[in-house]
């Protein structure tokens, strides 16, 4: 009889009725081989047909002990499995449909078979200065990747709100990845100056926008793929202004400059994607093509962002013929705001880029 103090901790009783329970089946069927083995007179027979009786019965004792054992083994990778989707969705959440009068879509793809998350990430949120979203990509792939991703995304979770301005939330972004490439050259026992080691290599391409009410876009560029711009007309690139270094390597400079190119009307639609969208090949080693896939996707009635998001996946499993393998992410945000004097004043120029 097990008996449990009063003050035993919690959690203590369930575990150990577990492995009792566990040990039960294979215990029984122990026993039903044993108690054979001892009290049957054809367990000591040597006869053929007595040998035979004899394995069959040990045979299927072992089975159901195999059996019972892969059913738990089973149970376990299930409860697991779960544990771990519900991880992942704490790392990188879903984002809601509607944020601030903007329809949003997303969608991660990784590279890693079975997980959901990698080395991407991207984020939207509305705060008291503007809509504001980030998308990244951390280089390399498995849970280095990840646990740098969810460094980057907790800080931005923070900044978003508590920054006045993109380059606030880009320095604390800064500050949270060398803080953490630190503690992992840390944990991991590397050389105190850290040159030449995977951490000190690593680094994130990151990119910050900044919708104001009145549709005004800013943004802030570290090597990151700039987003697309979709309209009547098809799909061009927000700009072509010359981005940051990827955050990591090199420090940013003094002043950061914000690309400001314009406004997004209502009925615009702005596609932000990693680099592993456009640099997916299919089997003769030909890059998707992303932009073109996007312009039949404007053509499209109702152009909304999960009928893009939905083309764009469509078109991509079937230029690369099964999964993709790099990482891929995309975040699609469309102007559903009630049209006014102030949104109507100019579009998003596809060419032209003002820098502050």
């Amino acid at each position: 009889m097990i008996r449990f103090k009063p003050g035993a901790p919690r959690g203590v009783r369930p575990r150990l009725l577990s492995r009792v329970r566990s040990l039960a089946v294979p215990t029984a069927w122990g026993t039903v081989a044993v108690a054979y083995r001892l009290t049957c007179p054809l367990a000591r027979d040597d006869a053929i047909g007595a040998r035979l009786v004899s394995s069959a019965v040990l045979c299927a004792v072992g089975t159901g002990i195999v059996l019972h054992i892969r059913r738990r083994m089973l149970r376990e990778v299930r409860q697991a499995r779960r544990i771990a989707e519900a991880a992942q969705s704490v790392l990188l959440r879903p984002p809601p449909p509607r944020v601030d009068g903007l329809a949003v879509a997303a969608v991660h793809l990784s590279a890693d078979r079975g997980a959901r998350i990698g080395g991407d990430l991207y984020e939207v949120t509305a705060t008291e200065h503007g809509v504001r979203a980030v998308i990244g990509d951390v280089r390399g792939h498995g849970l280095g990747a990840v646990r740098t991703g969810a460094a980057v995304l907790g800080s931005f979770r923070e900044a978003a709100h508590d920054e006045p301005d993109l380059a606030g939330v880009l320095r604390r972004l800064e500050r949270a990845l060398d803080r953490h490439l630190r503690e992992r050259a840390h944990g991991e026992h590397e050389p105190a100056d850290g040159a030449g080691t995977p951490v000190a290599e690593e680094f994130v391409t990151v990119l910050l926008l900044e919708i104001l009410p009145d549709g005004e876009v800013r943004v802030l560029n570290c090597g990151h793929p700039w987003p697309y711009l979709l309209t009547g007309a098809g799909a061009e690139p927000l700009t072509r202004a010359e981005p940051l270094p990827p955050l990591g390597p090199f420090p940013l400079p003094g002043e950061l400059p914000t690309t400001a190119p314009g406004r997004l009307r209502p009925g615009d639609t702005l596609v932000l994607h990693t680099d592993g969208a456009e640099e997916a090949r299919d089997a003769e080693g030909r890059f998707f093509p992303l932009r073109g896939v996007l312009a039949e996707a404007a053509r499209e009635r109702p152009q909304t962002p999960h009928v893009v998001l939905r083309t764009v996946l469509a078109a991509l499993v079937r230029h690369t013929a099964g999964p993709p393998k790099d990482d891929v992410a995309l975040l699609i945000l469309r102007n559903e705001r009630c049209s006014s004097p102030a949104h109507q004043t100019h579009s998003v120029p596809r060419s032209a880029t003002a820098d502050r």
